[in-house]
């Protein structure tokens, strides 16, 4: 006999709990699958979802993906990627997840696969941007079943499902190795102030200071104060390093997918550090041209990885540009931690566009050229705005009368 097989994306919280039993009593699947994948959260929530799937009876999968996620987070670097000015976290992770999961039903032979998203968030639609390239159906329960948590609550009393009264903390909260978010609560208030307490990896700025020194190779950062470490061990170090500074904390109101605006908290001390040394190291090796036209090609990645389609081909060409303006981004970076800021305060690299002779005010040519030989682009410089006004001025000036008085 034949039995119908789903993945599902499993955390072991209310929504892919309850999400078991309805996939087999509304969906029709025999055999539920659950999948965890490692993108550097808290070992609690793999606990959580250990106990949670033993309970319940079942199958359940961990997927280590933290070295694919930690370079996916360095790409984002080298693209300077942001989303309405925070660095991007959550984003960059679910595709990650989705293409691990899918990967898994298809090695297990599933007929289906899904989530356990609303249908209000960014998360559907990054998962199933990646699923819907696959002939499994996807399936969304919380969404299709339009769920609330109260009946989400219910549910699972009745069932006896192993939760705990659907109580998961005052806050919604999603961690991964580049970030953290917390939302919800009365967070969703724009006026309310957060309390000191939703933070755990950035301290409270302080006054003390802290320089180090990044090294990057082609535009990805490879050691810090001469020691060199692998994607992950960066980012962690620099996380507990810069967070214990106060930096990489974002306070906004975000601009949803769906058209939603939500009131959002991030921490992301490495990312916030790596992407201020990134674009320092820039401003030292990139011509004008160069950086003028990448940062469309940076708004551009940034706007594509917030909704998920990291492997759009229009995604694909703009790596291409990245590839190549990163060829010079190689040199280090001095970063001074204060106040709750990573700031740049030096730079170096062997790729420099940049003389000290030539921009010295001590000096009197550059390359040749003398100071005076200026004269000429400063006589041009603004020569058709200049007779643009002129033009405007003529317009406007009122018509004497013909005898030469003014009319009355």
């Amino acid at each position: 006999m034949y039995m119908k097989k789903v993945a599902l994306a499993f955390s072991g919280g209310l929504d892919t709990t309850v999400c078991v039993p309805i996939l087999k009593e509304e969906y029709g699947y025999d055999e539920v699958i659950g999948v965890t994948v490692d993108v550097g959260q808290p070992e609690e929530e793999f606990e959580e979802a250990y106990e949670t799937a033993e309970a319940l009876g079942l199958d359940h999968y961990v997927i280590d993906a933290k070295d694919e996620f930690a370079q996916l987070c360095l790409d984002s670097v080298c693209a300077n990627a942001d989303y309405q000015g925070y660095p991007l976290g959550t984003a960059l992770a679910r595709p990650v997840i989705a293409n691990a999961i899918l990967d898994l039903a298809l090695e297990e032979e599933c007929d289906g696969i899904a989530h356990g998203c609303t249908g209000k968030g960014n998360d559907q639609l990054r998962f199933e941007a990646v699923w819907r390239a696959s002939d499994l159906e996807v399936i969304a329960p919380v969404r299709e079943m339009g769920m609330t948590r109260e009946w989400e609550i219910e549910y699972a009393a009745e069932k006896d499902l192993p939760v705990e009264g659907g109580n998961e903390g005052v806050w919604s909260i999603d961690t991964n190795l580049w970030s953290r978010s917390i939302e919800g609560g009365n967070l969703e208030d724009p006026s309310y102030v957060p309390p000191e307490e939703i933070f755990e990896w950035t301290d409270e700025p302080s006054g003390e200071t802290e320089l180090i020194e990044i090294e990057f190779e082609a535009g990805y950062p490879v050691a810090i104060d001469g020691e060199e470490m692998d994607p992950s061990e960066l980012i962690a170090f620099l996380n507990e390093k810069a967070g214990s500074h106060g930096v990489g904390r974002t306070d906004m109101m975000e601009d949803r997918m769906l058209g939603l605006k939500v009131r959002e908290n991030y921490e992301h001390p490495a990312a916030t550090t790596l992407l201020n040394a990134h674009k320092s190291l820039e401003g030292l090796v990139l011509t004008k041209e160069e950086r003028d036209f990448k940062e469309t090609v940076d708004k551009e990645w940034g706007q594509k990885a917030y909704e998920g389609l990291i492997d759009a081909p229009l995604v694909g060409a703009l790596n291409a540009f990245l590839e190549k303006t990163q060829e010079r981004v190689t040199g280090t970076v001095t970063i001074k931690f204060q106040g709750g800021q990573a700031q740049a305060v030096g730079r170096d690299s062997d790729y420099a566009v940049y003389s000290e002779s030539a921009a010295s005010f001590n000096t009197e040519t550059v390359d040749g050229i003398e100071q005076a030989d200026a004269t000429g682009v400063a006589k041009y410089h603004g020569f058709q705005s200049r007779l643009a006004n002129q033009g405007a001025k003529q317009k406007a000036k009122p018509e004497l009368a013909a005898d030469g008085g003014s009319e009355e």
